[in-house]
């Protein structure tokens, strides 16, 4: 019976990485928000390790959806059309390369200082204004790059620099990029694509790094626990591919001023909780 209920903690932790990673409303604000009201019976060292490593569930989502799109080897290409999806990828792999070294630099560090209610409620309600406010200020004002393969080197990178801001918890890593995408001149779709693609060896290099962690720790795993961590990736892998694809339909109709309200609500709401923790 306990192992049935913490299989369905496990699928409820999958449910909410595979809606927040790709919504622009932190997955790891929502998930130290979870951990703090439905904790997992399992070791401080697994359970780091785990609400990072669950999110290859996302990225395998976004591999399969995009899977045409990301293939240089694709026989339906012509060479022009696999020249292009190598470029695309290279220009990933150097936007992805500011958040990798800080990430590696610092995790420990931010792991330290960074994980508590206080900094993801204020991220989430300061990522809200950004969002509003950006959304009013370019609601008329065209877009300079339309399709994700247009985004140069340059852009790339400055979108990889505003991906750093994600290693604070509550900012949102889609969220991040996303935004920096806007602000850069990059549209919506092409933006929000580029974020899905830049998320695959971000997160890959954040699974790893995390991984390695633990198997250095000593600290071993049980079979309980190693079911609960193939739960969540099933998981979030098939929450994902309805998020990703509404999403998707979402940006090109709609702004992002909805996500800005939800995280400043949500924010608030964090914020109240904790100060009533502390009191009472």
């Amino acid at each position: 019976m306990d192992t049935f209920i913490e299989i369905l903690k496990a699928v409820l932790f999958g449910i909410v990485e595979g809606i927040t990673e790709w919504l622009p409303i932190s997955s790891t604000g929502h998930m130290i928000l979870l951990d703090a009201l439905v904790k997992l019976k399992v070791s401080p060292e697994f359970y780091e390790m785990f609400q990072v490593v669950i999110q290859l569930g996302a990225i395998l989502a976004v591999i399969l959806l995009f899977f045409h799109k990301l293939n240089p080897f694709s026989p339906k290409k012509e060479a022009e059309e696999r020249k292009q999806t190598w470029q695309l990828w290279f220009k990933v792999v150097a936007a992805v390369l500011p958040s990798a070294i800080i990430g590696i630099l610092l995790d420990d560090w931010m792991d330290a200082h960074f994980y508590n209610h206080i900094v993801v409620s204020v991220a989430l309600v300061v990522y809200g204004v950004a969002f509003l406010f950006l959304e009013k200020k370019d609601r008329q004002k065209p877009a300079k790059i339309g399709e994700v393969y247009d985004i140069d080197y340059r852009t790339a990178l400055c979108i990889g620099a505003f991906q750093c801001l994600a290693l604070i918890p509550g900012t949102s890593r889609s969220g991040s990029t996303i935004l920096g995408a806007i602000i850069l001149g990059v549209a919506r779709p092409a933006g929000a694509e580029f974020s899905f693609f830049l998320a695959i060896p971000t997160m890959l290099g954040a699974s790893a790094l995390k991984l390695l962690k633990f198997l250095l720790s000593g600290v071993g795993a049980s079979g309980t626990e190693l079911i609960l961590l193939a739960v969540g990736c099933a998981v979030s892998f098939g929450v994902s591919l309805l998020v990703i694809r509404a999403l998707m339909d979402y940006v090109r109709k709609k702004s992002f001023a909805a996500f800005g309200i939800y995280r400043i609500i949500l924010g608030g709401i964090v914020l109240l909780w904790f100060i009533a923790q502390q009191i009472f």
